[in-house]
């Protein structure tokens, strides 16, 4: 099968390398003329313009969008809308919030193009893993590109499916990087108190060697095992976790159902305090303290 791929950045061109491993033709098209360059030597076909991108494909067509949410996203699927005719598809598999992906497969369907949303995990492991695919839209349309998803996924028959329409697969990929904030937050802290407790000399790689055989086992333990072996003590690391805004949609929407959520939602706290280096709640706390108890308060040398 032929697909188009618009942007290139790791993921971008880690999906474009499985797929022509899987035997798909890929045109391949980003805003940087070197990362086009660099897919091309691994077997796709370049393009300069969306526009030379949808020529070089036989309808129907398909293309997979991979670009940054938001505005990014909206002109390339206007020019895509532009350019693809009735009977085409399109795939978002970057981190688009679920609605606008609503609504851009409203705008879509009135010119008679197909739109899937994909929530694509697997970041930079999913050239080698497969990526676990949540796929939304049209049942025809997802089963019409099958032998993409089947490449992509970690195998034929699992990691990849559609659960439900339009939005759907986007939503999920939200509340699933939602219940990652939470499972790294519990994973650093649980470190950092093996850390802090420094009489026993701890190494902590070791120790989370050893807790890949009991409950708490899982891939993003192994990461945590594999960057501890590298920099047991985290040197050259600056104390600031940035959070790519499936955090805060995941949070925003437990607010409107109602739906208690405060593991992820103090998970997303926690990374907004890594931020704070000058720290003046915990100066304002520390000042609390002398005023109502007399407490000590350390001063800055």
């Amino acid at each position: 099968m032929e697909l188009g791929m618009i942007g290139l950045g790791r993921m971008g061109a880690s999906m474009t390398t499985r797929l022509i491993a899987g035997g798909h033709r890929v045109v391949a098209c980003d805003r940087s003329p070197e990362a086009v360059s660099r897919v091309v030597a691994g077997g796709a076909t370049g393009a300069a313009s969306v526009t030379e991108l949808v020529a070089k494909l036989k309808a129907p067509r398909a293309v997979w969008v991979m670009v940054p949410s938001g505005e990014p996203t909206d002109s390339t699927l206007r020019a895509l809308s532009d350019a693809l005719g009735r009977g085409d598809a399109v795939v978002d598999g970057g981190n688009s919030y679920y609605r606008d992906s609503i609504r851009r497969g409203a705008a879509l369907a009135e010119r008679g193009i197909a739109f899937i949303d994909s929530g694509t995990s697997g970041g930079i492991w999913g050239l080698k893993l497969g990526y676990g695919l949540t796929l939304g839209g049209d049942a025809a349309a997802i089963e019409r590109l099958r032998p993409v998803f089947e490449t992509l996924a970690p195998a034929p028959d699992r990691g990849w499916g559609r659960v439900g329409p339009i939005g759907a697969g986007h939503f999920a990929k939200m509340v699933h990087n939602g219940i990652e904030y939470g499972l790294m937050q519990a994973f650093a802290e649980g470190f950092e108190l093996l850390h802090r407790k420094s009489e026993f000399g701890l190494d902590l790689a070791q120790v989370g060697r050893i807790w890949q055989h009991g409950v708490v086992r899982s891939w993003l333990l192994e990461l945590t095992v594999d960057a501890l072996t590298k920099n047991p003590a985290m040197d050259g690391v600056a104390p600031w976790v940035d959070d790519s805004g499936e955090g805060r949609w995941t949070v925003a929407e437990a607010m409107d159902l109602e739906a208690p959520a405060p593991i992820i939602t103090q998970s997303l706290i926690a990374r907004f305090r890594s931020r704070s280096h000058e720290a003046f709640a915990d100066r304002l706390l520390a000042a609390l303290r002398n005023e109502f108890g007399g407490h000590a308060v350390k001063r800055d040398a």
